[in-house]
Formats: structure tokens, sequence, C-alpha cells
């Protein structure tokens, strides 16, 4: 009897100390998940288009991704989308699949990845602007505080590397952070119904006629004769940025909230500077450690805030 008694209060103490942890919430772990895949995307692009057309890579990459999602929505025989639901494909197609891929390329053609990571920092603020126009949230003023003190960060790192003046890429990397941002919001409201694969699966089936024709006249016009190292660059954008990151990113942002979730984000341009050095060889120096730990710390923050919804609460999404 002595000994089930000690058997039964270790387990309970076991009990409560696990019930102490508190469980992470689904959408931040996807969400998180997505920051992972895609903080990994100007270094790979940056290896591809070292070798590879821009036009082909941006293209090409939509291409390869857009054939895996027929292949997934045929096998799994979704249903096709309400003539609402194709219309909010269209912007999502227009940021995600075809807007950043493109300013992103041209772009890191002629600048280095640490770069354009930087100029990622102020993707969660735009995603949280587009939420509020397109997703119908009302974030609260400490979030706002919260993801302001996180832009102010990335673009005091930003000036400390010396990215003072504008050029011509410099502009197609802001570009690209806005159309994405629209992508980003278009996107996770439409998770809430179709799913967060479906989501990016028809969106990519939508763009196949665009980026089929491009990306064929580009292999035409400039070949495709690369090195391993640039078409390995070439299939983690296609596989991973443009299809598989985006299976758990969409579905965090339909059960955690556009804007909150978006500012996970804010963690991506020190994930990228860390990659960029680790794969091109490129300096990072103790900035980059005091911008990851200022970074971080706005992340947390904006987690710890509450995002209403013109509609109450973020649905879950009805995914995978």
């Amino acid at each position: 009897m002595k000994s089930e008694s000690n058997v039964t209060a270790r387990a309970g103490v076991t009990q409560r100390a696990r019930a102490a942890v508190p469980a992470l919430p689904p959408g931040l772990v996807l969400g998180a998940l997505g920051v992972l895949a895609f903080s990994f995307s100007l270094p790979a692009t940056r290896l591809a288009v070292a070798d590879l057309d821009p036009w082909l890579v941006a293209f090409g990459r939509a291409v390869v991704a857009g054939l895996l999602a027929a292949a997934v929505l045929a096998a799994t025989r979704a249903p096709r989308p309400t003539p609402a639901q194709w219309r909010a494909l269209t912007l999502v197609a227009l940021g995600v699949v075809v807007g950043f891929p493109l300013f992103t390329s041209l772009a890191l053609h002629r600048l280095p990845a640490s770069h354009g990571a930087v100029f990622v920092g102020m993707l969660p603020a735009a995603t949280a602007v587009a939420a509020v126009l397109r997703a119908g949230e009302r974030p609260t003023r400490r979030f706002w505080a919260a993801s302001g003190a996180g832009l102010l960060a990335v673009l005091a790192f930003a000036l400390s590397r010396g990215g003072g003046e504008l050029g011509t890429a410099d502009l197609e990397l802001l570009i690209a952070v806005l159309l994405c941002a629209l992508g980003y919001a278009e996107g996770g409201r439409l998770s809430r119904d179709l799913g967060g694969a479906r989501t990016i699966c028809w969106a990519l089936v939508l763009s196949l006629p665009v980026t089929i024709p491009v990306a064929a006249t580009a292999v035409a016009t400039q070949g495709a004769h690369a090195a391993a190292t640039a078409w390995l660059g070439f299939a983690y954008v296609s596989v991973i940025s443009m299809f598989l990151g985006f299976f758990a990113w969409y579905a965090g942002l339909a059960r955690g909230g556009v804007a909150k979730i978006g500012q996970v984000q804010l963690a991506q341009p020190v994930l990228g500077l860390v990659w960029a050095a680790l794969i091109l060889d490129e300096s990072v120096g103790p900035g980059t450690i005091a911008a990851a730990v200022a970074v971080l710390a706005c992340v947390v923050a904006t987690q710890r805030t509450r995002v209403a919804s013109a509609a109450g609460a973020p649905r879950a999404s009805r995914d995978e």
C-alpha cells in the first residue's frame, strides 16, 4: 500500500508540473515554422540568381510549386473555390507567387542577401497594416507600439550597416515587401475558410497560365546552365519557400491572427543574416547579435498583446 501511495504521489506531482508549463499557441508554432522555412529564402535566391536568370528563378519556382500544388489538389479532391475566393486568390498570387519572388530576384541579382534580409524586417509592420485593411483586424495600441519598436530596431540595424541611399534594387525590395504583405494578409484571411494548404495551392495553380510562359521564355532566351549550388538554391525556393513553407505559415495566420502572427517574422531578418553568413560567407558582426536580441524581444511583446477581429476572434483553420 505504501509503495502504491508513493507512485500515486509522484504521478500527481508530475502531472501538476506538466500542467504548470503553458502550451504554445498552435498559431504561433505554425507561424514560427513558416518563418523558419522562409528565413533561408533570400540566401537561396542569391545562390540561384548567381547563375540563373532572375526571371527564370522568380517564375520557374512558381511553375515547380504550381505543378506540385495541382497534384495535391487532385489527390485530395479539393472543392473549387467560390467566385469571391477566386478574387481573393488573385491578390494572394499577385503578392506571394509573382510579386515577392520577382522583385527579390531582380534585387538580389545586384545586392547581397544580407541587404535583402534587412528590408524583410519591414514586412511584419506592412503585414499588420494590410491585416487592418484586408482582414478586418484591430490591433491594440500596445501591439502597434511593440511592432513599431521592432521596425525601428530593424531600421537602426540597417543604418548601422550603411544601408543609406536608396537605389533601384532597394526600391525593388520595397515593392517586394509591400506586395508580400498584401499576399500574407489576404492569404491569412482566406485560410480561415480554405485552410492554409489549399489557399497557397489554388493561388499557385491560378498563376500557372502566367508563370509557365514567362519561365519558358526565360529558358529560351537566357538558357538554364548553372552550377549545382544555383540549382540547389532554386530547388529550395521552389519546394520550401514557395510551397511547403506556406502550408504552416497560412495555417498559423488563420489560427493566431494575421497581424499578431505576422510579427513573428521580425525574427526573419536576423535568421536570414545568419544563413547568409554560414552559406554565403557574408560578414555578420556584433551588431547582428544586438539586433537579434532587440527584434526577438519585440516578437515576444507582440505575442503578449491581443488583436481583435471585426468578426470576433480568428477561427481555427479547417485544414490539413
